[in-house]
């Protein structure tokens, strides 16, 4: 069984080569980020032409999490309860987590809130939201068929996940609470399952658009896969496929692959 997860940064900017990839590729099952399009313009039609029954949590501002499979999807919960919102407490929920069931995979799609930086609201509201995460999906992680729980979280889990630390001092996405955040997660017994790069020497999942940064590989991890046993035990394969994020108008994420033996 193959899966993907992948911040496509507008599923309908990005749909002509979404739909190339999936046709080559072939995934059985796709967790999609960043998606920027409401529930009533997800492009379920085209979806369809390949196979892929697709389950979507989006408001059309800039959100957005979706999951696609050819084995449908079951048992759909739409956000994390429990979760605060932003800015305010009476603000509507972000569309920032779906949830599934595609065959034998129970699996959340998150887009973590960024945190913009350190001294910021939206870094608090980040850390809430991952402390949110982590209860919403405990009974799923000790369960005992194989869950998943991955996506674009934002936050590089070691400093071997950045391509320079000294230029992030200061900086979100690296600080010892939002890392502390995702060890909590490994803590309800999920495990971290590392791809391997398809090219240089660490698997980078996202390249800022600007200064040739993809090219020159300034480059973080931060779309993760954190699966139970069950799934981490079922891994025979994990990459980045750095290829998809080549080509003028590409996302500036690359999608991370999971061979599984289910």
């Amino acid at each position: 069984m193959k899966l993907a997860t992948w911040n496509v940064n507008s599923i309908i900017a990005r749909l002509p080569r979404l739909l190339d990839w999936l046709d080559q590729l072939s995934p059985d099952v796709v967790c999609l980020q960043e998606t920027k399009v409401a529930d009533d313009s997800f492009p379920y039609a085209e979806l369809r032409e390949l196979g892929y029954d697709a389950a979507a949590h989006g408001d059309g501002r800039w959100n957005g999490v979706a999951i696609l499979s050819r084995q449908g999807v079951a048992d759909i919960a739409y956000g994390v309860p429990g979760a605060p919102n932003f800015p305010a407490p009476r603000s509507p929920p972000e569309a920032r987590a779906i949830t599934g069931t595609c065959g034998p995979l129970r699996l959340t799609s998150v887009y973590v809130p960024n945190g913009r930086e350190p001294a910021d609201p939206h870094y608090v509201y980040k850390l809430r939201w991952l402390a949110a995460l982590g209860a919403a999906i405990q009974a799923d992680a000790a369960g005992p068929g194989p869950f998943a729980v991955l996506g674009d979280f934002n936050v590089a889990p070691t400093d071997d996940d950045v391509w320079d630390p000294a230029s992030f001092v200061g900086s979100t996405h690296v600080t010892e609470p939002e890392r502390a955040a995702l060890a909590a997660l490994r803590d309800l017994g999920l495990r971290d399952v590392v791809p391997r790069p398809l090219k240089y020497d660490r698997p980078f999942t996202y390249w800022d658009y600007r200064a040739g940064m993809f090219h020159q590989n300034k480059g973080m991890r931060i779309d993760l896969v954190y699966g139970n046993s069950a799934f981490a035990g079922s891994v025979d394969d994990a990459y980045v496929d750095r290829e998809a994020r080549k080509g003028k108008g590409m996302s500036d994420h690359a999608p991370v692959v999971i061979d599984l033996s289910l």
